[in-house]
């Protein structure tokens, strides 16, 4: 049995073909607000009771942590399949909600650092998966995902409780190797969650045809190229795939993105103590980020078991960055959220262990 969101609209209306034509749009409203079929108060009774049966979830939750200060929730969740995957929540005072979901279960970058990519690769995952992971997240929250409409249409079941604005392909996997699913969610997470274009980022190791392919969309999503070094040498140790795609057709398709959507680049660079966090790197980074007019998240490297570097300390971080603002590039810090609960993406799933409670529906 397929998962309630990997039926499209016209597979939603082929099973209420029993019911009004109205019904169907209903229905996957209220799915996509992450209302149970229980929740769904506008639909009958008994329409309610056969849903429940019919329209099951795909992700099967698994564990929750929720860090010291309380602003960063990772979910593990198991597949139809017994894959695992896992979502990061992490709310800020300024009141945004960010989501940051998976699109593969494992990874083939192999990134030497990462925790996703030490476990290896298990498969894409449906568009379904990664929008049920933004759902589910939400109702986490009692408020859902997207804008709330002037008539309370995506109101959240709890007038006090927060929604989700944002949504980042950070997670476990690389989205532009999946892009047709990857592409899939952009487009309901925008259509039929709301959330706006500019709040959905998509992030790259430097998949150059998905760049490119990416440039030609119709919605001004962001983009984010995780960096890391910016020499081909130290590149191809760090991130593999750039033996394939390297540094300048990288910078290429970005030169081509940045002209066929005029929107912000980002760069992430995961800082390395002794490694990537040097004056030349600094130097490096500068004279690629400069002229794209690039903004550079800089993020202290979260540690893993499997890359037993540490990340760099703080006055090395700060250190780096000053020297890109000096060059003339954009930078800011990434706080380091979730070491706590193991937050760095592939970190939960690759240990397999119980750092929350995995009670359906419990708020955090």
């Amino acid at each position: 049995m397929p998962s309630r969101f990997d039926l499209s609209l016209e597979d939603l209306a082929g099973v209420l073909s029993d019911q009004p034509a109205y019904r169907t749009r209903q229905v996957w409203r209220n799915l996509h607000l992450g209302r149970e079929p229980e929740e769904m108060t506008d639909l009958p009774q008994d329409l309610r009771a056969r849903l429940t049966g019919e329209l099951v979830g795909g992700l099967q939750p698994v564990t929750r942590s929720v860090n010291a200060e309380g602003d960063t929730t990772k979910f593990l969740w198991s597949l139809a399949d017994g894959a695992r995957v896992e979502t990061v929540l992490m709310a800020y005072p300024s009141g945004r909600v960010t989501v940051c979901v998976s699109s593969q279960a494992g990874c083939a970058m192999a990134c030497s650092f990462c925790a996703t990519g030490q476990a290896g690769f298990q498969r894409h995952l449906t568009a379904g998966e990664i929008v049920e992971q933004v759902i589910r997240a939400g109702a986490s929250l009692g408020g859902g995902a997207g804008a709330p409409t002037a008539s309370g249409g995506r109101g959240p079941k709890d007038p006090g409780a927060r929604r989700i604005s944002n949504v980042v392909f950070m997670g476990m996997g690389e989205p532009l190797a999946n892009y047709g699913a990857t592409w899939a969610a952009v487009e309901r997470l925008h259509g039929d969650v709301g959330i706006s274009a500019r709040h959905l980022t998509v992030s790259t190791v430097g998949i150059v045809p998905g760049i490119l392919r990416m440039a030609e969309e119709h919605l001004p999503v962001t983009l984010a190229v995780s960096l890391h070094a910016a020499n081909d040498k130290l590149r191809d140790s760090l991130v593999p795939i750039n033996r394939r795609y390297p540094l300048a057709v990288v910078v290429e398709a970005c030169q081509a993105w940045i002209a066929s959507r005029n929107r912000r680049l980002s760069f992430e660079w995961a800082l390395i103590d002794g490694i990537n966090d040097r004056p030349s790197d600094a130097i490096e980074l500068a004279a690629i980020a400069r002229p794209l007019t690039a903004h550079v998240n800089l993020i202290p490297l979260n540690p893993t078991p499997g890359y037993l570097t540490r990340g760099t300390p703080a006055a090395g971080v700060r250190a780096f960055r000053d020297r890109l603002v000096a060059a003339g590039v954009n930078a800011t810090v990434r706080r380091n959220r979730g070491t706590d609960i193991a937050a760095a993406c592939g970190q939960l799933a690759a240990a397999e262990v119980q750092l929350g409670n995995p009670i359906p529906g419990e708020r955090p």
